[in-house]
């Protein structure tokens, strides 16, 4: 049930002008710039994501910055079907993901690879555009510390919920 409603609200998807004033607050210029590139329904997620760690009490602002920026890499070629047949295809046959994913950037199959490695990649477009290393930690889920382990659950846990 809970992918419905993720499927719901992706097709529905808005961000009001006054949501993003927590993007400017949080991001660099280049974070912000690469947050206005991401789909509507990524941005929403983003917010969703950054707003339900701030009422949980985690304001870290990497954390955050993760938090909007964790699927920046899934992009405009990533389609609603790609994300449907990927969280199906990853419950009842992963390896037909995996061999459906294709590096190359040219045709259908690419999105399938977005879709598996998207959190490296995601990362990697966060610190190009200025933000700190440790945002790509987050995102790569690879934190340093005990403190940041933690932090990352919280990130996590407001990512499979939104």
């Amino acid at each position: 049930m809970h992918r419905v409603g993720q499927f719901v609200a992706h097709v529905r998807a808005r961000v009001e002008p006054e949501e993003e004033a927590l993007v400017r607050r949080t991001l660099p210029a280049g974070g912000v710039a690469l947050f206005e590139t991401m789909p509507i329904a990524d941005r929403r997620h983003g917010l969703d994501v950054a707003e339900r760690l701030l009422r949980g009490g985690h304001a870290d602002p990497d954390l955050l910055g993760a938090a909007l920026l964790h699927d920046a890499a899934k992009g405009h070629r990533m389609r609603l079907w790609h994300r449907v047949a990927g969280v199906v295809l990853e419950a009842l046959a992963p390896s037909v993901l995996r061999r459906l994913a294709d590096p190359r950037p040219a045709g259908w199959r690419h999105p399938f690879h977005l879709y598996l490695h998207h959190e490296p990649m995601s990362a990697e477009l966060a610190i190009a555009a200025g933000c700190r290393p440790r945002v790509g930690d987050f995102i790569r889920g690879t934190p340093t510390g005990d403190d940041d382990a933690r932090l990352l659950g919280a990130l996590s846990s407001a990512d499979d919920a939104s």
